[in-house]
Parts: C-alpha cells; structure tokens; sequence
C-alpha cells in the first residue's frame, strides 16, 4: 500500500512538472469519484490543476459547488494547450460530463471571481465495458412476466388464449396504481406501427426477441377513449419523409383481438377502428338511436362562382319545427358527409332536443367538394366565409323561414373545421356569434409565414379588438405532436383560450383523454351544445 501511494505521487509530481507555467499554478490534485475535493482561497484568474485516474473512452462526470464563487474548467494537455471547455462562467452547483480522449487526464479549474470556498468532485466514471444498455424495463407487468418467460424458452400459445378470451388492448394497474393500456399483434415478420396512439404520434410496437409478440404499452388516464388501428410490415419506401410516413395507410386495419370494432358497418377489416374506451370516459349519452321524435333532412345543392365549385348541403330540421319560434338555434356545421357518419348529428340533436338539453335546432352540414377544396377552403379563405355569409345563410333563411338572430348562430367543426368556424365568426361575428371547435388546428398559418409569426388565429385575436362572439374550445390530451418546428394541437389550443380569456372574450374550454379522432367529437358536439346554448 506505501509503495502505491508512493509511486502515486511521484507520478503525479512528474505529471506537475512537465507542465508549463500557463497550466502550471500550484500542486496537481488527484480527484477519485465519490470523494468531493474541498478547496479554498482562489484570487480572481487563479488556476488549480487536477487529475482523474481514467483511461481513453471512460465517460466521466462531475460537479463543482461554490458559494458565490464564479469558473471555468477547461481539459488541457501536459504543455497546457487547451483541449475542451468543459464550463463556462459556472457557478453554483454547475456539473459536466466528457469522454477521456486521451490520458492522462487533465482539468484546469481558472476562478473568474474571488473565491472563499468551493468543491470539485467526480461523481461517476463509466469504464467502456460498463457502457452497456440497460435491461428494458417494462411499464407492463404482465408483459415483464411474459418476456421472462419467453426467455426461458416458453410457449406462447397460453398468452395468445388468454389475449383471445379477454380481447385487447390489455388493460391493467401498473406499478404505481396507474392505468396501462398495451396494444398487441401476433406475428408480423417486419414491423408493426400503432395508428392513433396515446402519444399522439404513429408508434412502432417492440417485438420480444423472436416471438410472435409485437407489443407497446402506455400509461393512460382512466377516462380514455380513443380510436386506432394496427399496421403489420409497413412496407420501406423510397421517397420524401411524408410518402414514408403515409405508407401506414397501406396496411393498417382493425386490431383483430379488439371486440369493439368502429364503425361495426365498415366495409372490410381495413376500413373499421377498434376502440379503446376506459370506464370512467365521458358518457356519450345521445350518439344511439332511441325511441324520440325524428328531424327531417333535406339536400339542397348550391353553386359558388368565386369559389369555382357546386357542393351539396343538408338541412336538418327539428321534429315540430315552427320556424317563428324565436328559440330557436341555428347551426353550420363542416364536413358535411363525416358529420353525419363519422358524427351521426341528426341522432344527437333528435336525442338532444326530445329530452329538453338544448331549444329547437336547425342544422346545416356543409359538404366539401373534394379534398383539394377542403384544404383550400377551410383554413382562413376569406372567399369561402364571403359564400357562407352571402350565399349559405340567406339560402337556408329562404328555405327554412326561421328567424336568423346572430347570438343563436353557431358555426361548428373538427381540425379544419374548428378553425374555419372561429375565421368565419371573427370576420362576420354580426352574422355567426357563437363557435363550437373540436380539436380546432389552430397551429396553421399562411404558406410563408414567419417562423415567429405562427399561430394565424392567435395573432389576429392578439391585434384586434375583443370579437364579439361567444366559444367553446376543446382538444384532446393525446394531441401533443408537433412537427418541423409547429405546435401541437393541444397546446395552440390552450394558447387560444388564453388569449381569449385575456380580451374578456366569453370561452368555455374543455380537454378530453383522446386524441385526434372522430369517436371522441362525436361526444364533444352535444357538450359544447350544451356548454353554449343548454337550459
């Protein structure tokens, strides 16, 4: 033990003076990890110099702590060159981290201020044989259990009886007390890509080992309710990011151990959800069919000169309707076909108004050409809020008889749609005083826009006087994907409320456990109904 110690520091005094007057200030120390080097009195541009036990490619990392003291730490070689700024003007307790280059290791501690007292410690060195991924950990247990017993060289042929018996995703108490939701596939050979998950993003689900078992599992609130689908060996294109991103649609279909297929009337596997509803999900208490009085439909076709396009709208009307009644609601509501499948919104509002939720309504649904138009249209073209307020509305006036009064007028609509409504009523809030958005995308702007001048509608709420209209927002908790340096759904949507809240603008605003998805809006439509016009 003497004789190490000894040739120690004889090292370390050959390493001190080999070193030149730049590096040079004052005695080499030695820092061992775990044990803090208490040091004291440091005059404004003092140096110390210390040295690590390490060998090229330990990963080190390290803390300094000063009272009030201000430093930079910089690695350096034995003539004193400079090799890496590992702090800059740090204080308090600034820490670092590198990975040995070359040994010996040399740090040069240079005090920017008068120093009473600090302390410089090596808190871990990571050799490169202990560089090793950690063992995955597995936010399911039953999934955790599974996986060890597939490494012990186990069958799975009982889990996938049980997941046959029980259906899926797997619902289970975590650990912690939370709620786990897994999604699972049996036997893909290339990948399997989760469509509509939790994240709010598309998520490759993990296999174990070689099994048949693809598997990905989220911690999720216990009120969720949320539509997806799985994708099996999507298959690897060339092409642009997007085309690759896309390429999901190819394969993606029901979860085929999900026993709650959506829509049950789908035409094939590809063209059904499966739903994951968790018990304590908001009831959807007027979605089916019951024993009440039915509204009526009528088709009308109108034609746009500016917009370059004929669509057809339908006309719902209340069983009963007396177009005199001064009670009564007027509703636009966007994507006409999807408003009355994917929302079936004659069976809320014949449920709605039968039970005394909400007065009289009259609804248009506004069908979108095609595509193209709707990507066109929607998004804050002021020609097409000029045909809702010159063309539109005076021809459901004409065909209806009811009494137009702007504060019992709403637009309504889902992504597109939820920001077309809140554009159409701040240019024409004489017109349309209320809006009812469904996880609006309020992230868009103009092509060209700024970088820092995203958030089209936000700006304008921003600029111009408190708009005279009444909103009810809403956006799902799973609408948290931002891409290329645009904001999340879920966040500009609680940045609008804000803004709106801040000019004194009357806005109800309401989150749901869901994500992007029409299972979820079609429960948000009589709650937002209700939110603005309920008795």
């Amino acid at each position: 033990m003497k004789t190490t110690l000894f040739n120690l520091a004889m090292g370390l005094a050959a390493i001190a003076g080999s070193l030149s007057s730049a590096a040079c200030a004052g005695d080499t120390t030695q820092l061992i990890v775990g044990m803090p080097h208490q040091g004291h009195a440091m005059q404004t541009r003092d140096t110390r110099l210390f040295t690590a036990d390490a060998n090229p490619r330990d990963y080190l990392q390290g803390v300094i702590e000063s009272p009030g003291g201000r430093f930079d730490l910089d690695l350096v070689t034995a003539d004193g060159t400079h090799v890496r700024r590992l702090l800059s003007d740090a204080g308090g307790g600034s820490d670092f981290r590198f990975v040995v280059e070359q040994a010996p290791v040399l740090m040069r501690l240079t005090a920017l201020s008068e120093v009473a007292d600090f302390s410089l410690s090596l808190t871990k060195r990571v050799t490169p044989e202990e560089q090793q991924l950690p063992e995955q950990v597995y936010l399911s247990p039953v999934m955790e259990k599974l996986a060890a017993d597939i490494a012990s060289g186990q069958s799975t042929e009982s889990f996938w009886e049980r997941v046959q018996r029980q259906g899926t995703p797997l619902v289970e108490s975590g650990k912690d007390g939370g709620i786990i939701a897994t999604f699972l596939w049996r036997g893909a050979q290339k990948n399997v890509r989760l469509f509509g998950s939790p994240s709010g993003d598309h998520e490759n689900l993990e296999r174990i080992g070689q099994s048949d078992v693809w598997f990905k599992s989220f911690a999720v609130p216990a009120d969720t309710r949320l539509s997806y689908q799985l994708a099996p060996d999507v298959p690897d294109l060339p092409g642009t990011a997007r085309e690759r991103r896309i390429a999901i649609l190819s394969t993606a279909q029901e979860d085929p151990f999900n026993r709650h297929p959506w829509p049950q009337d789908g035409f094939d596997r590809f063209d059904r959800d499966s739903v994951l509803e968790l018990p304590d999900a908001p009831k959807q208490s007027f979605i089916n069919e019951k024993d009440v009085p039915k509204g009526s439909l009528q088709t009308v076709s109108i034609t746009s000169a500016k917009l370059g396009n004929t669509r057809d709208i339908t006309i719902y009307r209340p069983a009963g309707f007396s177009p005199e009644d001064p009670d009564n609601l007027l509703l636009f509501m966007f994507d006409g076909a999807q408003s009355l499948t994917k929302i079936p919104t004659p069976v809320i509002l014949d449920n709605m108004i039968a039970e005394g939720h909400i007065p009289p309504l009259v609804a248009v649904l506004v069908n979108n050409p095609s595509p193209a138009s709707r990507a066109r249209e929607l998004p804050a073209n002021p020609d097409f809020a000029d045909f809702l307020a010159k063309d539109v509305l005076p021809l459901v006036i004409k065909e209806t008889g009811i009494i137009h009064d702007p504060a019992r007028t709403a637009l309504a609509g889902a992504s597109y749609g939820g920001l077309a409504s809140m554009t159409v009523a701040l240019r024409y809030p004489q017109l349309f005083g209320n809006v009812l958005s469904m996880s609006g995308s309020f992230w868009w702007a103009p092509p060209n826009t700024a970088p820092d001048r995203q958030e089209y509608v936000a700006g304008l709420i921003a600029q111009e006087p408190a708009p005279a209209i009444r909103v009810f927002l809403s956006a799902g908790q799973f609408e948290v994907g931002a891409a290329r340096g645009v904001p999340s759904i879920l966040d500009t949507n609680r940045h609008l409320r804000d803004l709106l809240l801040a000019k004194n603008t009357h806005v109800i605003y309401r989150e749901y456990a869901g994500g992007h998805d029409w299972l979820t809006w079609r429960g948000v439509l009589s709650d937002g109904l209700i939110s603005l016009f309920g008795k």
